[in-house]
């Protein structure tokens, strides 16, 4: 065929044939992995999975990879727990981030982070994060989104050439400029639309993925043994927590699990577990408050202030009060309310604050630095016998301190 005899509607139909034969030349979707099993070598699969033990590779050799053996057995074993099929493939790393994040390879590498561990109140919380993320592993989702992306990016290539066939035709002069103008801006439109959602789709899984992780992640907690309600409950904090930001465009933002996640904590999303929870509910089961609480207890206190770096005080205030309910480490926990409202700096908050750290004062897990922070309140307030009071009691409590000397010009110019 010329390059003379080629039409518009000609080249339309050639690239509406391209389209067609990339969607049907696409392979079927990946079926739920049986334990054991690599994918072949030379399959795109293989491909993903090389790139994640790269990235496990990175991950073993980062500073932010948390190094007490206990709480790494805790997490493991609670993974196991859920995954019993899969224990010997999986290999989890808690990881020191102040985001409430899990995730899962393919190929059986993971990643729970400190921001998660500090926001589930319960083992049964954490063991329905782990089943919804051992879920997507199980099911093979990454591999269902791996070949959504080279379907998307088929049908990027079959609209191109029909864009360059329309093109060559209109500078060949077979045909008007406005009818060729028309196809193109259609087809570009077409383009615009595939490539966005396969950028979108390389670290996502499909609202289909999600609902379904949600629901073999309940089914595996509840079959795990603990109560099934505890699922939708991590749900609805999670909401909770975004509304209390205080940033705008958080309160305005739906809720995600994770920092990866791309699909919305909606509350239907929350009734439909609600449904299913009921249905799975393990009566009498134990939550494991106790249990979790003891496994983060040593890093209480670093964990929340790494999370007071990300700025949002409104939700770390959020975050201190579910920790408070159970009424242990409450030394740390009103110290690091203190500190909340001390950054925030909002018109009251620094009373907020004294009251705070006047609280954490009253028990024996305290952080020291409380009389350092409540001395340099009162100083500012114009309580000089109090910020001295406060300093002596800091110097006697740390009398080895970086900041001694510090402090005790901060207590003479008081």
């Amino acid at each position: 065929m010329r390059l003379s005899d080629m039409t518009p509607a000609r080249g339309a139909r050639i690239c509406a044939i391209a389209v067609t034969l990339a969607l049907t030349g696409a392979q079927a979707w990946a079926q739920a992995r049986a334990p054991g099993l690599r994918p072949a070598a030379e399959s795109a699969e293989a491909g993903l999975w090389d790139i994640m033990d790269k990235a496990e590779a990175q991950a073993r050799r980062s500073a932010e990879i948390n190094s007490d053996p206990a709480l790494n057995d805790y997490v493991r074993n609670l993974t196991c727990k859920v995954a019993q099929e899969y224990c010997s493939e999986l290999r989890i790393y808690v990881m020191d981030r102040p985001f409430a994040n899990a995730t899962m390879a393919p190929n059986g590498y993971g990643e729970v982070w400190s921001g998660l561990l500090l926001r589930v109140e319960s083992e049964a919380e954490l063991a329905f994060v782990l089943g919804h993320e051992v879920s997507h592993f199980a099911e093979n989702h990454s591999a269902e989104q791996l070949q959504a992306r080279k379907v998307r990016q088929n049908l990027v290539l079959a609209a191109s050439v029909g864009v360059a066939v329309v093109g060559v035709s209109a500078a060949a002069g077979a045909t008007t400029y406005d009818g060729a103008q028309a196809i193109l801006d259609a087809t570009g439109n077409l383009i615009d639309a595939l490539y966005l959602g396969a950028v979108a789709a390389h670290f996502r899984f499909s609202r289909e993925n999600e609902s379904e992780a949600d629901r073999l992640g309940l089914a595996r907690m509840a079959a795990a043994g603990y109560p099934a309600a505890a699922g939708p409950a991590m749900w609805r904090n999670t909401i909770g927590e975004s509304a209390s930001s205080d940033f705008e465009r958080v309160r305005k933002r739906d809720a995600r699990l994770g920092i990866f996640d791309s699909h919305p904590l909606t509350q239907e999303r929350v009734k439909l577990l609600d449904v299913e929870a009921a249905r799975l509910e393990v009566t009498g089961a134990d939550e494991g408050r106790e249990r979790l609480r003891a496994a983060i207890r040593p890093h209480l206190g670093r964990w929340l202030k790494d999370d007071l770096r990300r700025r949002d005080y409104g939700q770390t205030l959020f975050l201190i009060d579910r920790l408070a309910r159970p009424e242990t480490d409450l030394g740390v926990l009103e110290f690091y309310r203190g500190e909340a409202y001390r950054l925030r700096r909002h018109a009251g908050d620094e009373v907020l604050a004294e009251a705070a750290y006047v609280a954490a004062s009253a028990h024996p897990d305290a952080p020291v630095a409380l009389w350092r922070e409540l001395g340099d309140l009162r100083k500012r307030r114009g309580d000089a016998a109090g910020a001295r009071s406060a300093y002596e009691t800091y110097l006697r409590l740390a009398p080895a301190a970086e900041d001694a000397w510090l402090v005790q010009d901060a207590m003479q110019a008081s």
